[in-house]
């Protein structure tokens, strides 16, 4: 198998939003990066074996994603939750991203070292490796799992820990992640006092069944971000408490690049965090009988009326937008 390498080149990072999307060909060339960071990632997870210095490429891919983020985290969310709610091909690298790119985010408001993070991300990007075109298969079929699919999907995690070890990882904390984050007992484990192992698989299994809840399946939709987020809520324990209020903190309950109907009943994509927890700054994009605006209206809605009234399932939204003239609004976001 030829040897996988980067598509696009990572840039030097600019130093604000209006850098990166300066021009339509900035805006294809990020999107691009992002496209290509998650098709290389479903190439290596798909033919581990086969694929040349496997861990070097994990953590090549991991500074990429890093990178992106760090040019501006709103606009990386923003791509990455579009790429995951719009299509079940290619599930298992997508969620995989998402999951990375989650982790990544949240890993130090839950106390994790740098250490710590980098195994995190690790584990986050390669926990399905024994699955790969299983979960693949799975996103895109509409009968239940048979019998040989459930003892595959029961067994994934202890198995990829080991295609893991021979593939030649010795960081002893990713491999226990990817072993323990379907684990139930960790379920139980205090945070502030479990082992590093222990705390790690528990975020990767909060942020996990998140992103499995937002992301389509052929057999049914996506969850809407909000609705996610309240799920993981409801099923907090003293133990997961604080990574979803972690999460929900961090992201929002309606992320960067999800759908929001307004209490006007006009569409919105979400665009940029505010400092306003849950008051977004959106782009307004439809009006309330359902046609699209000619040019999209950026909104704060931390600022007054229309407030957001739901998130909408990214498979409900049938409109083509224009992300580059939606993203090119956050410049005037503060």
């Amino acid at each position: 198998m030829t040897e996988v390498v980067f598509h696009v080149k990572p840039r030097d990072i600019p130093s604000n939003m209006t850098e990166i999307v300066h021009s339509e060909t900035e805006y294809e060339d990020l999107l691009g990066q992002w496209s290509d960071l998650e098709s290389g990632l479903g190439v290596i997870l798909s033919n581990p074996a086969s694929t040349q210095e496997f861990i070097r490429r994990v953590l090549q891919y991991d500074r990429w994603m890093q990178s992106l983020m760090q040019r501006d985290p709103d606009v990386g969310l923003y791509l990455l939750f579009q790429l995951a709610g719009n299509s079940p091909v290619g599930y298992s690298a997508s969620h995989a991203l998402v999951c990375a790119t989650l982790c990544h985010v949240i890993g130090a408001s839950l106390g994790a070292s740098t250490d710590e993070r980098g195994s995190l991300v690790h584990a986050a990007l390669t926990m399905n490796i024994a699955m790969t075109a299983l979960q693949d298969q799975l996103a895109t079929q509409t009968d239940k799992p048979t019998q040989l699919q459930k003892d595959a999907i029961r067994l994934h995690s202890a198995k990829g820990s080991l295609m893991l070890a021979n593939l030649g990882v010795i960081d002893t904390l990713w491999l226990d992640i990817v072993s323990a984050h379907h684990d139930d007992t960790v379920d139980k484990a205090d945070l502030r006092q479990a082992s590093p192992a222990t705390r790690l698989a528990r975020i990767l299994k909060v942020v996990d069944r998140y992103a499995a809840m937002i992301s389509p399946r052929m057999s049914r939709a996506g969850r809407n971000a909000s609705e996610s987020a309240r799920a993981i809520m409801a099923l907090a324990s003293p133990s997961t408490d604080a990574i979803g209020h972690v999460l929900v903190s961090a992201i929002g309950m309606c992320p960067p690049g999800t759908y929001v109907r307004m209490d006007n009943d006009e569409l919105a994509v979400v665009l940029h965090r505010s400092k306003q927890a849950n008051h977004p700054y959106v782009a307004v994009v439809g009006q309330a009988n359902g046609e699209l605006l000619a040019t999209p209206r950026l909104h704060n809605t931390a600022e007054g009326p229309p407030g957001i009234r739901s998130a909408l399932a990214a498979s409900t939204v049938r409109a083509h937008l224009n992300h580059f003239h939606i993203l090119r609004l956050g410049v005037h976001a503060k």
